[in-house]
């Protein structure tokens, strides 16, 4: 091992070290005796001297190696979960490695392993770049045999396992949920045993999602050292979690679930979705302010952009659309400041419900006689953009797609296919399926002045089958890739388009999905005191700026709940506005008012958008979100309360996001405060009396 060095790697070939270095963390492996890397240490900057003295728990006769695999293998005295699995074909199970080298190149370290018998390759990637403390892992494995040599199977391929240092407890934050509830915290005492999360759906799902902290159960919101991770995949996917008997906790994780596996021949190389670590001492707060900073920098397409404020019609019209319906909602949109106007499911084929037309992706002629282009004119002569939703990956059986091309969905011949919502799924593991999906897309773009897809994705995949394929599991991968693809090659050739990912709600939210798409759909469930905790475990990992979220109508029309229009405004405030009621029942006085607050979240978008974001909450309900410039000028508060307590005013809400030193002027009363007595005592609402209050705050730095 030669000694290599720059300014975030470093590799010491005396002490058989690799050190990563970021801004506020150190992570630290070696080469074992074995060939295999090995973990050494993760967490608060260590100095040379430290490292040095740095040891790995003594070892055992009943282990390879007391230190962990920087990604588990089967064979020798390994009996965590093991993250490449691979078979061969003498019946040969499981890797033996031997460390060729590495090469250290703009930020990224790759690791080089061969195996000692068999023509397999194995690359360990790391990047590291200096204004993050985000980690990102991926590994490359390639069948390096002649051409006439056997496959070899591959049964697990995980992106990277993670290791804690030894703590006195450990704590497991996850995210959980359902559809209408996505994204609920979770935060429980990790027992000594595997915890599994997973997705088996061939989506990123809404009962789990690809996310998790891990504390020693100190860790507060504002400090505590916390280790996160998040895997870059829109398809399933599984994260293990091991802590064992003597204490030491580490998980591995990456796409794909069980019992599915998949052959590579000579010459092929398969690379797995990144996997990225972070290491704070500042808390959850801290970690979440990393990840969005993170994501804002080097995931999402466009960060430097307002989202803008969008008038989606689904809620107004469901299926009953007609042109002029549609243009009258645009004209009320432009009225309330709306920038974006979308048109909702139901304007293509014979798409009278939700049992015909998906595949048919041509206007309505019993609702669009001319096409869309009348509509999209008047859209855009009112000075917004336009807008279509679309479902791309699937099709109902009435369908005239269904009936040319029964074969192009995924089902297994010998059973019966299962639809869901009505709906069968196409295969876009198929690259003729793959490119008809592509060139439909950019026909519509192209004929009809379409600035805005809505991709959605309404039901998981079942009854898993490709027919006439040699290797049909492959389907699960490749279909997530095909879809990656055909969004990079509609946004290559449109560089004006902007989309948005849905899938039911928030079934398909994760870091793969954000560097395609400008935002994501975070729930069907628009009810904001139900969004209240969904946008609360949104952003543990995801920024404000790729979180869609609506003001839409009361009762609303998931939950039946009742509540003020300012109430679901100021919620749906703490992401990319958009509103979804019927704006043709909207009093005078209701539009005049959403006109207003469309205006007052105008003027607070950037600092919503792309300011540091600090959560907020109080011992007697009261919740909220803190948004400051990144120079400290300015601030956004925004403060919600669900239900008041009788005869309770609401307590001081503490801004630590507020510069120490500092006075500022809350610019709606006037009054001066100093930094030091509202990050400390804190900051009085002001909220009106009642259930369902709220108040947007707006302080400047003096």
């Amino acid at each position: 091992m030669n000694a290599h060095a720059d300014e975030s790697v470093s590799v010491d070939a005396e002490r058989g070290m690799i050190v990563l270095r970021t801004p506020k963390s150190v992570y630290t492996l070696r080469i074992g005796d074995d060939g295999s890397p090995r973990h050494v240490y993760w967490g608060t900057p260590l100095d040379a001297t430290e490292l040095r003295e740095w040891r790995s728990p003594a070892e055992s006769s009943f282990e390879a190696d007391a230190a962990p695999d920087e990604l588990p293998i089967e064979t020798g005295a390994r009996f965590g979960p093991a993250g490449l699995r691979v078979r061969f074909a003498d019946g040969v199970r499981g890797a033996q490695w031997r460390y060729v080298g590495h090469d250290i190149e703009d930020g990224v370290l790759r690791l080089k392993l061969e195996d000692r018998v068999y023509p397999l390759a194995c690359d360990l990637l790391y990047r590291v770049r200096p204004d993050s403390d985000v980690i990102e892992r991926w590994t490359e494995i390639a069948h390096t045999g002649s051409a006439d040599a056997e496959p070899i199977v591959l049964e697990r391929a995980d992106s990277a396992s993670w290791t804690l240092p030894k703590q006195p407890d450990y704590r497991l934050t996850h995210l959980a949920g359902g559809w209408g509830s996505e994204t609920q915290l979770q935060r429980d005492r990790l027992p000594v045993a595997e915890t599994v999360l997973v997705s088996r759906r061939g989506m990123t799902s809404h009962h789990a999602n690809p996310w998790l902290a891990l504390d020693a159960g100190t860790a507060t919101e504002t400090s505590g050292s916390v280790w996160s991770a998040a895997l870059a995949w829109s398809g399933s996917w599984r994260i293990a979690v091991h802590r064992d008997p003597v204490g030491r906790v580490t998980f591995t994780g990456g796409y794909g679930h069980e019992a599915q596996s998949f052959r590579i021949g000579p010459s092929e190389r398969v690379r797995t979705p990144v996997f990225a670590g972070l290491y704070t001492a500042d808390g959850f707060g801290g970690a979440s302010r990393v990840w969005h900073e993170y994501v804002r920098d080097h995931v999402l397409p466009h960060p430097e952009e307002d989202r803008p404020v969008l008038y989606n019609s689904w809620e107004a019209m469901g299926f009953d659309l007609t042109e002029a319906g549609q243009k009258t909602l645009a004209g009320l949109a432009a009225r309330t400041g709306v920038e974006l106007f979308v048109v909702d499911d139901g304007w293509f084929g014979a798409r009278r419900d939700d049992r015909a037309g998906l595949g048919d992706w041509t206007p309505y002629p019993g609702a669009f006689p001319d096409g869309l282009k009348p509509l999209s004119d008047e859209v855009h002569r009112l000075g917004m953009r336009f807008g279509l939703w679309v479902e791309p990956e699937m099709v109902n059986a009435d369908s005239d797609l269904f009936r040319a091309h029964p074969d192009w969905v995924v089902h297994a011949p010998t059973r019966r296919a299962t639809e869901l919502r009505n709906q069968l799924m196409l295969n876009l593991a198929r690259a003729d399926v793959a490119e008809w999906v592509h060139a439909t897309l950019d026909g519509l773009v192209r004929e009809h002045g379409v600035d805005f897809l809505k991709w959605d994705m309404n039901r998981p995949v079942t009854d898993a089958g490709w027919p006439g394929s040699p290797d049909p599991d492959r389907m699960w991968a490749v279909a997530v890739q095909n879809v990656y693809g055909v969004i990079d090659r509609l946004r290559a050739a449109h560089p004006g388009l902007r989309i948005e990912g849905c899938a039911g709600g928030g079934g398909r939210i994760d870091l793969g999905m954000l560097a395609r798409v400008d935002q994501v759909w975070a729930s069907d469930n628009t009810d904001p005191v139900d969004r209240i905790g969904i946008q609360a475990g949104f952003g543990q990992v995801y920024p404000a700026a790729a979180m869609a979220a609506w003001a839409s109508d009361s009762p609303n029309p998931i939950t039946f709940r009742e509540t003020p229009l300012r109430f679901r405004f100021h919620v749906a405030m703490a992401g990319a506005l958009g509103i979804g009621g019927n704006l043709s029942a909207w009093s005078e006085e209701e539009l005049a008012e959403a006109a207003a607050l469309v205006a007052e979240y105008k003027e607070v978008r950037p600092l919503v958008q792309r300011g540091v974001a600090y959560r907020l909450q109080t011992p007697d309900g009261l919740t909220g979100m803190h948004y400051a410039a990144p120079d400290d000028s300015e601030h956004a508060v925004l403060v919600w309360r669900p239900a008041m307590r009788f005869a309770h005013e609401p307590a001081p809400v503490r801004l630590p996001g507020l510069r120490a030193g500092s006075r500022y002027q809350d610019l709606f009363w006037g009054a001066t405060y100093s930094g030091d007595v509202l990050r400390e005592h804190g900051l009085e609402p002001g909220l009106p009396s009642g259930d369902y209050a709220s108040r947007l705050i707006r302080l400047r730095r003096l």
